[in-house]
């Protein structure tokens, strides 16, 4: 068996050198959607710049840790598959609510509650998870990826809200990063195929160098090194933002499972176990508790690292160790963060846009094999169809208490879920007909 073999084995031993590029790819592929969320609650919030500063610094530093958790489960606390955590966009929009209106001490208050109660709900999904059944995964799986579409889309464009959105630049960058990560996946062998997306987002980020798209500014004012801010806000316990962020939790969880699956069968070429299902959830939760304390809205699993891990095939778990390593240093050295954030949206866009399609085609996959009989097909097809299609019309949801309109509104997994398992429950099982 050669060393490069075991890059494809959840423990095989990888050297050093050789994991870095791959733990990189990782941290490259979702840096930006980790950092993004805190940066937008800070700026809606109007927190001072070096606090804003320091919850970055926090966020790449709960991510690090959240997935060596996941990797190395601490107790049934981690589900020990090569899951790339970081902070969630699913709480943007109820965080900046709660935080406009009840202040930052509310919200940090409710993410710490919420998260002790979602890792509760993973340590006993033993009980509950049964309602999942493989049709609901698939669905949830296959929404998942239709729901990644757009962000991809944006990226490529140059970012939604961009002054230059889908300017020629991001055009020409995007679609560069895009043929040589296709390229690389296409007509590359071993080492250099799995590393496809790197070799991409590396092409397209000297391409924009050179176009004169990266701002390096940023990198002049950095400190060489600075710790992380242990408790930035006085909490505040408001049940009505608790109870909030708990519905927002058990969203979070669905959007976990679905991570979880669509990685077993696209990159393991399995079905996940209960357990680790469950201990993904519980990881998702207690994370989050800890992202609390230091000032940051939850943590959950990173579909684009899911997509990842789907089209290199690299599953090991020491590989994808190094990439969280190097998200704590980046907190630890701001400079490294710093350096980071100036790859281009283009560039990010370029390099996810087939890793999204991927989770859709695992979703496709698990579709496959749950069969194409009418029960199922009832299932999916009204999940989605509601799913998807009720989530992008504007003000569908206007009737419905804001709450609702929170949890569900914005979010077609959320109601993907939700439909898929009440029509699991409530629809007849076929019945096997004996000739």
């Amino acid at each position: 068996m050669t060393k490069n073999s075991n890059l494809y084995q959840l423990d095989g031993r990888v050297p050093l050198l050789q994991a870095v590029p791959f733990g990189l790819q990782h941290v490259l592929a979702m840096f930006v959607s980790n950092i993004t969320p805190i940066i937008i609650l800070a700026n809606v919030v109007g927190l001072e710049s070096s606090l804003s500063a320091a919850l970055i610094q926090n966020c790449m530093i709960i991510a690090g840790i959240g997935t060596l958790i996941q990797l190395y489960p601490v107790w049934r606390i981690g589900s020990r598959l090569p899951i790339v955590m970081g902070i969630s966009f699913t709480f943007l929009s109820l965080s900046i609510f709660i935080a406009t209106t009840h202040g930052m001490g509310a919200l940090i208050a409710a993410v710490i509650v919420g998260g002790i109660v979602e890792g509760l709900l993973g340590l006993f999904a033993k009980y509950w998870i049964k309602i999942i059944s493989p049709v609901v995964a698939a669905t949830v799986v296959t929404a998942i990826g239709f729901s990644l579409l757009p962000i991809g889309a944006n990226s490529f464009a140059g970012g939604q809200g961009a002054a230059d959105f889908g300017a020629m630049h991001n055009w020409i960058v995007g679609t560069v990063t895009l043929l040589t990560c296709l390229g690389c996946q296409v007509f590359a062998k071993g080492f250099l195929r799995s590393l496809s997306v790197l070799v991409g987002l590396i092409v397209g980020y000297i391409l924009a160098v050179c176009m004169g798209m990266v701002d390096f500014s940023g990198l002049q004012h950095v400190s060489i090194i600075s710790l992380p801010k242990f408790m930035p806000f006085e909490l505040d316990f408001n049940l009505g933002a608790i109870l909030s962020i708990i519905a927002i939790y058990l969203v979070s969880a669905t959007e976990t499972i679905g991570d979880t699956s669509a990685l077993c069968q696209g990159a393991l070429h399995r079905a996940p176990t209960s357990k680790e299902l469950g201990a993904s959830i519980s990881c998702d939760g207690f994370v989050s508790t800890v992202a609390g304390l230091f000032g940051c809205t939850p943590i959950t699993s990173f579909s684009q690292n899911v997509g990842l891990a789907n089209i290199s095939g690299v599953v090991n778990r020491f590989a994808i160790a190094t990439g969280a390593c190097i998200m704590i240093i980046g907190g630890i050295f701001p400079v490294v963060g710093t350096l980071l954030t100036t790859i281009p949206q283009a560039v990010l866009g370029g390099c996810t846009i087939i890793m999204f399609g991927s989770i859709m085609f695992a979703g496709f996959g698990m579709l496959a094999k749950c069969g194409f009989n009418d029960r199922n097909m009832v299932i999916v097809a009204l999940s989605l169809s509601v799913g998807l299609g009720f989530t992008q019309a504007t003000g569908m949801f206007s009737i419905f208490p804001q709450i609702i309109q929170t949890v569900f509104a914005e979010n077609c997994v959320a109601v993907v879920f939700l439909l898929a398992v009440i029509l699991n429950l409530v629809l007849p099982k076929e019945k096997k007909t004996v000739e």
